[in-house]
């Protein structure tokens, strides 16, 4: 487990620039899917990554990632406007043009200095991603933010803002890994991109009637945080947890057979992070409290979605349970739960909740009593490569909505100091609370059973 570091450092900052789009762009008006535009996602979205000094090369990484970036702009021209809000709280983009910040810097601090590999937090995030005045809004501001910060052992740190209505993890990597391609020489990128967001818009019944949800959608419930378990986050203790095969092992010993033989990683942690984040609150036994999880339907059987989409493709399907259920149960009952959720989710399930946004002013998923987890792991943005390697660590700069303290994990992939594969899994808690929690992981932790289980 990772803890905040002390580490402090000076940067020092050039003036941030507006890169344009190297060409013409067309100047249109491009209205976001009912998906893209929930409150939910109406927040800045900030990743990062950390590169060793490359043996092959001692160019300077600034100019070379901005001129990419400005020839990646013709191809993704929406991301270079900026966002308006029709009626209905409708958000649509703005093709002006004008183009993404980008700052550029120098830190008296070395890459070592970071345990980057391990994962969020980092210590002094906002100097290595500058919040731009003014640039940190939804509306009528810069939807991309670039900060490449060299440091003093020859290594370089990119931080990236994104406006989360615009992309989703994938569509994130997706325009990143463009960049990379520029960045290393290529004329285009590989992959066309495709706008598309009419592909999930709430359905109609016929020209002017929209056929309502075909689902509860209970992730949307309007739930009121009468405990006050929402803390604020000066109060809140940051800790990252490694989840290697020895610790799903052990946490899968506490399952039955079956069970264990169906649920995957990701359920098994996910029930696993559930209860004992439940038994760390310790609310009363009747509260009913929530598991949210993250599922895309790209890839999934019969999708809609086309290679190239880069919008947000994803519905945030909720297990719900009573505190005294969940915590009168083994984890195997949270596991279940979890899965059968998940499980839910297909393209008529995501078009159903495109119907909820539009018919009901696109409402904030339930925030009081409720974790929301986002498995990263696989969206492959740390084996891209700008012309510097594979970078040390890349994924999400903090452990999760920052607007939402504690509220939701990211699943991270990492390497430990012993070069093992990983998952990091940073937690946001107030510090009792933390303790308790870290105790409640380590009673999972410890195998049940003598059985070992394959490794991940």
């Amino acid at each position: 487990m990772a803890s905040s570091s002390a580490l402090e450092f000076t940067v020092r900052r050039k003036l941030a620039v507006l890169v344009p789009p190297a060409a013409p762009t067309p100047r249109e008006l491009k209205r976001l899917s009912d998906i893209d535009d929930q409150d939910g996602l109406r927040f800045q979205l900030p990743v990062i990554h950390f590169f060793r000094q490359h043996d092959g090369r001692d160019d300077d990484p600034a100019p070379v990632l901005r001129g990419a970036i400005a020839a990646v702009l013709v191809h993704y021209y929406p991301f270079a406007g900026r966002m308006r809000e029709l009626k209905g709280r409708k958000l649509a983009v703005d093709c002006t043009g004008e183009g993404v910040l980008f700052v550029e810097a120098d830190a008296d601090v070395r890459l070592d200095q970071f345990d980057a590999a391990l994962g969020p937090p980092f210590p002094c995030l906002d100097e290595l991603l500058f919040d731009v005045p003014g640039s940190s809004g939804i509306l009528d501001c810069p939807l991309l933010l670039f900060q490449v910060t060299r440091l003093a052992c020859g290594g370089f740190v990119m931080a990236v803002r994104i406006q989360h209505t615009m992309a989703d993890a994938a569509g994130m990597v997706q325009l990143l890994g463009a960049i990379a391609e520029v960045a290393r020489g290529a004329p285009a990128p590989t992959v066309r991109p495709v706008w598309g967001r009419e592909l999930l818009q709430a359905p109609l019944l016929n020209d002017d009637v929209l056929l309502p949800p075909r689902f509860a959608h209970r992730e949307y419930d309007d739930v009121v945080d009468m405990s006050g378990a929402i803390a604020p986050f000066e109060f809140m203790v940051h800790r990252s947890f490694f989840i290697g095969w020895r610790e799903i092992s052990a946490i899968r010993s506490h399952l039955p057979s079956a069970l264990n033989r169906e649920a995957t990683n990701f359920e098994v942690i996910t029930g696993c992070l559930w209860r004992c984040r439940t038994a760390a609150l310790d609310p009363h036994a009747d509260e009913e409290m929530r598991i949210i999880c993250t599922v895309n339907i790209r890839g999934k059987k019969d999708t809609i979605i086309p290679v190239g989409y880069y919008g947000n493709a994803f519905a945030s399907p909720v297990a719900i349970s009573t505190a005294g259920d969940l915590l009168a149960n083994p984890v195997s009952y949270a596991v279940e739960l979890v899965m059968k959720a998940k499980r839910e989710v297909d393209v008529e399930y995501i078009l159903s909740v495109a119907a909820l946004m539009a018919q009901h002013g696109r409402p904030h998923f339930a925030v009081a009593r409720t974790y929301l987890v986002s498995d990263v792991t696989k969206v492959g943005i740390h084996d891209l490569d700008f012309g510097w390697g594979k970078p040390v660590y890349a994924g999400p700069a903090n452990g999760g909505v920052v607007e939402l303290p504690g509220v939701g994990s990211f699943f991270i992939a990492v390497r430990n100091a012993m070069d093992e594969e990983g998952i990091a899994i940073p937690v946001c808690m107030p510090s009792p609370t933390m303790d308790k929690f870290v105790n409640e992981m380590g009673k999972l932790m410890r195998p049940a059973l003598a059985d070992t289980f394959p490794k991940m």
